[in-house]
C-alpha cells in the first residue's frame, strides 16, 4: 500500500508546474488565435484595402518571416535575460503590434505591424514549451504536455470560427482587439505570479552568436519565403520559388557545418543525433502537411465547393475541435504509460482513415456525417500533436531543452509552410487539370492529404517508445 501511495504522488503534477502552464497559455493563445483568425480575412482584407490578393497574402508572409527570423533568439535570451523577462517583453511587443495593426491606415502599415506581432510571437512560442518542460523537471511529461499542446488544440478550431463572426458582424478591425485581454492578462499574470528566474552567471559575458544568426535567420526566411510563394505562384518552378529555396537551404547548410564545430553554437544541432529531438522535429515537419494542410483545404472546400458563409465555414470546423479536445484526456493519460511511438502512430492512422470521407464526398454529401468524421479527425489529430512534442524533451537535461524547443518549433514553423504550399499547388493543379469540376480538384487534393498523414504513421515508428521508469528512491 505504502508503495502504491509513494508511486501515485510521484506521479502527480506539481502545482507549480501547473500555475507556469496556465500564465503562460493564458498569453500564447493571442498568439494562437490570431494566426488562424487572420487566415479566413485575407479576402475581406483584401477588399476592404482595395488591394490584390498578391499583395495582402504578405499579411501572413510577413508575420512568418518575422516568427522565423526570432525563434532562435530565444535560447539567448533565456540565458541572458532570463526566462521571465524575455516572455513579458515578447508579450508586450505582441500587444503592440495587435493595437498597430488594428489601427493600420493601408495595407503596407498594417504588413508592418504584422511583423512586429511576429518578433513578439516568435519569442512566445518556443518559450512556452520550453518554460513549461523546465518548470516539469522531467516528471510527468505525459501530462504535462497537454498544456503544452492545448493551445495548438483550440486555436485552429476556434479562430476561424471568432474570425467568421467578426468579419460577419463587425470591422475587420476588431479582429486585432481579441488578442489585446490575452496579453493584458498574460503580462499580469507573469509579472505577479511568475517565478524571477536569473540568468546564467555566464550568459551576461558570453555574447550573441552573430554569424550563426548571419546563417540561421536569413537561411529561415528565404526558405519560408520561397515556400510562401510556391503557395501563391501554384509551383515549385518559378524563379521566385527556387531562388530563395536554394539560397536558404544553402544557408541553414552552412549554418549546420558551424554549428556543429562550435562549442557553444546559437542551437545546438547536435542535438538532432539523439533520437528523442531527431525524431520528434521529423515528423513535426510532416505534421505540418496534415495539421496545416487541413487548414488550408477544409475551409476553401466548405466555402467554394458547398458554397457556405465564412463564418458558416468556422461554425462546419467545430466539430475537429471537439475531437481534439477529447484526445487530450484520454491521451495525455496514457503517454506516461506507454511512450509516445504507439499513440502518435495511432492517431496518423486514424487522422489518414478519416480525411478519407472527404476524398469521395460530393458537394450535397450529409454535412453530418462530414462532422462526425471530423470528430474522428479532431481525435487523431490532436492525439498526435502530444506526444511528438513530448518525445522532443525526453532524456534532456535542463541545459539541452531551449535548444530542443527552438529545433522542434523551427521544424513545425518549416514543415507547416511546406505542407501549405505543396497542398495549395496539389489544388490549384487538380483545377487546371479538372476545369469546372471543383468538388473533383478537392478530391484529388483530400487524397494527397490522406496520403501524406499514412506517411506520417511510417516517420512516427521512429519516435521513442516507452519512458524508462526512474528507479524508487
Amino acid at each position: 500500500m505504502a508503495a502504491t501511495v509513494s508511486a501515485s504522488a510521484k506521479d502527480k503534477i506539481d502545482p507549480q508546474v501547473i500555475k507556469t502552464a496556465l500564465i503562460l497559455i493564458t498569453g500564447a493563445m493571442a498568439v494562437i488565435f490570431d494566426t488562424t483568425i487572420v487566415s479566413v480575412a485575407l479576402h475581406t482584407l483584401a477588399v476592404r484595402l482595395n488591394t490584390s490578393v498578391s499583395t495582402i497574402q504578405w499579411v501572413t508572409t510577413g508575420y512568418l518571416l518575422a516568427l522565423g527570423i526570432v525563434v532562435p533568439l530565444s535560447t539567448w535570451g533565456l540565458r541572458r535575460f532570463g526566462g521571465k523577462r524575455v516572455w513579458m517583453l515578447s508579450l508586450a511587443v505582441f500587444l503592440v503590434g495587435s493595437i498597430g495593426s488594428s489601427l493600420a491606415w493601408n495595407v503596407g502599415s498594417l504588413i508592418a505591424w504584422r511583423v512586429v506581432q511576429g518578433v513578439g510571437g516568435g519569442l512566445m512560442l518556443p518559450l512556452l514549451t520550453t518554460l513549461i518542460m523546465q518548470a516539469a523537471g522531467g516528471k510527468s511529461l505525459g501530462r504535462v504536455v497537454t498544456y503544452v499542446a492545448l493551445p495548438a488544440l483550440l486555436g485552429p478550431i476556434l479562430g476561424p470560427l471568432i474570425g467568421g463572426a467578426i468579419l460577419t458582424h463587425w470591422d475587420w478591425r476588431f479582429m486585432f482587439w481579441v488578442n489585446v485581454p490575452f496579453c493584458l492578462l498574460g503580462l499580469f499574470l507573469a509579472w505577479r505570479f511568475m517565478a524571477d528566474d536569473k540568468p546564467q552567471a555566464a550568459a551576461p559575458r558570453a555574447g550573441l552568436d552573430l554569424l550563426g544568426l548571419a546563417l540561421l535567420t536569413p537561411g529561415t526566411v528565404a526558405v519560408l519565403l520561397g515556400l510562401a510563394n510556391a503557395g501563391t505562384s501554384a509551383g515549385f518552378g518559378h524563379p521566385d520559388v527556387v531562388a530563395p529555396l536554394a539560397i536558404g537551404v544553402a544557408l541553414l547548410a552552412a549554418f549546420t557545418g558551424y554549428a556543429l564545430r562550435r562549442a557553444q553554437p546559437l542551437v545546438q544541432v547536435r542535438l538532432l543525433a539523439k533520437r528523442s529531438v531527431g525524431s520528434s522535429a521529423g515528423v513535426l515537419f510532416f505534421t505540418g502537411f496534415s495539421l496545416y494542410g487541413a487548414m488550408l483545404l477544409l475551409p476553401l472546400y466548405y466555402q467554394e465547393v458547398r458554397g457556405v458563409t465564412a463564418l458558416t465555414a468556422g461554425i462546419m470546423l467545430v466539430p475537429a475541435g471537439i475531437g481534439a479536445v477529447f484526445s487530450r484526456t484520454v491521451a495525455g493519460n496514457l503517454l506516461d504509460k506507454v511512450g509516445p511511438r504507439i499513440i502518435a502512430v495511432l492517431g496518423f492512422v486514424v487522422v489518414a482513415a478519416a480525411t478519407v470521407p472527404f476524398a469521395l464526398a460530393g458537394a450535397h454529401t450529409n454535412e453530418w456525417l462530414l462532422a462526425l468524421w471530423l470528430v474522428i479527425r479532431g481525435f487523431g489529430l490532436g492525439a498526435v500533436t502530444m506526444p511528438v512534442i513530448m518525445a522532443g524533451y525526453m532524456g534532456l537535461d535542463k541545459q539541452e531543452i531551449p535548444h530542443s524547443s527552438v529545433l522542434t518549433r523551427m521544424a513545425q514553423q518549416i514543415g507547416g509552410s511546406f505542407g501549405t504550399a505543396v497542398l495549395a499547388v496539389i489544388l490549384a493543379s487538380s483545377v487546371a487539370v479538372h476545369p469546372g469540376n471543383l468538388n473533383g480538384a478537392f478530391q484529388v487534393a483530400f487524397w494527397w492529404s490522406a496520403g501524406f498523414s499514412a506517411v506520417a504513421v511510417l516517420l512516427s515508428l521512429w519516435l521513442p517508445g516507452k519512458p524508462a521508469r526512474q528507479p524508487s528512491s
